[in-house]
């Protein structure tokens, strides 16, 4: 448990002193095994990042941000930002909610939160502010509306992913191929001497995400070796809850985990050891995995690892700090949303 205590010292002592979040995850990693009295390598921690970085499926966040890009400069983007304005662009507020909508749309074609916050920012940001919206309260709405991506499936190759035909980055590399020929042959607004700025672009944009999900995991990896995260699991069995407080419990850890480490570090750590638990308690696999799903959107939204707050800065230019405190009120309208799905069964599985 020292090592844990280290893990988690460390990482609040590097984000004081204004170490960035991905820095942060490795320093505090290192420091674990160093001197934690781990008996592991502290190679360990590269082996981990690069382990993750050579990883097919991760492969997908960087062609998803590589299609967002791509929707952008081929007048998709835009084209989908126009018909959400056409719908809800007269009534008050209706760029907000033109705002909301296009997130909506643009993330069931790219499955991808950082994408669609990266796309629809750069579509809509400036407008919207030209037109008197305040640009933190604007980036954080995007931030939130962002989180859409990782729970609308995306809708162009979903027959593709639930068929079993294709992998989520196979199904990645198709929507990079379908995004380029719409652009160059269809509506014909991308140019091919474009193409390698945009590969570049986000070749950037990606690179900064995976390193903060690969630093996340050798963050997750320090956590379950130094013991850790077994006896997080001890103690919530040792409380003997019923089902709606072990609901409860398991939602909190979620949250809080989801604020320092990505989603899908959380989901393979935690899922494989609270799920039989769940099981035995006769809670519903729908049930259980709207939790975690939605507990992972929520992460993506709150500080220090928050990937969608990131994208906002990179679109708005503004501090992640500024973005993070603007996005309050959209944030407890989402966390509502979750609670709802946590004490109500019924509230997941009703369309089932």
């Amino acid at each position: 448990m020292s090592a844990g205590i280290i893990l988690f010292a460390a990482f609040a002592v590097c984000l004081i002193v204004g170490v960035p979040v991905s820095i942060s995850l490795g320093v505090a990693s290192l420091c674990s095994v160093v001197f934690g009295g781990l008996s592991a390598s502290s190679t360990v921690i590269a082996q981990r990042i690069f382990g993750v970085l050579q990883s097919t499926s991760i492969m997908a966040i960087a062609f998803f941000v590589l299609a967002g890009n791509l929707m952008t400069k081929g007048g998709i983007s835009r084209r989908i930002v126009n018909f959400a304005n056409c719908l809800v662009g007269n009534v008050r507020g209706g760029m907000s909610l033109a705002l909301v909508l296009a997130c909506a749309f643009f993330a069931a074609l790219s499955g991808s939160a950082p994408a669609t916050v990266i796309a629809i920012g750069t579509m809509l940001y400036n407008d919207m502010v030209k037109l008197g919206y305040p640009g933190d309260r604007t980036a954080g709405l995007l931030v939130v509306s962002g989180g859409l991506g990782p729970i609308i499936p995306p809708s162009i190759i979903l027959g593709g992913i639930y068929s079993g035909m294709l992998t989520a980055t196979e199904s990645a590399a198709i929507a990079v191929v379908w995004a380029a020929i719409a652009g160059l042959f269809i509506y014909k607004e991308l140019t091919v001497k474009e193409l390698v700025p945009i590969l570049k672009d986000s070749a950037k944009s990606s690179a900064m995400i995976l390193f903060i999900i690969a630093a996340s995991t050798a963050f997750s990896w320090v956590f379950t070796f130094s013991g850790a995260s077994q006896a997080l699991v001890n103690a919530v069995i040792s409380m003997h809850l019923n089902s709606a407080l072990f609901c409860f419990v398991v939602a909190i850890i979620l949250l809080i985990f989801g604020t320092f480490m990505e989603g899908t570090a959380i989901a393979v750590l935690l899922v494989p050891v609270l799920w039989p638990i769940a099981q035995s308690m006769g809670i519903d696999v729908i049930h259980f995995g709207m939790i975690v799903c939605i507990s992972n959107v929520v992460g993506t939204m709150t500080p220090p690892v928050a990937v969608n707050i990131f994208s906002a800065s990179t679109v708005s230019g503004l501090k992640m700090g500024d973005i993070a405190k603007a996005e309050i009120p959209f944030l407890i309208g989402y966390v509502a949303v979750f609670f709802c799905c946590v004490f109500s069964e019924t509230f997941c599985t009703f369309l089932i």
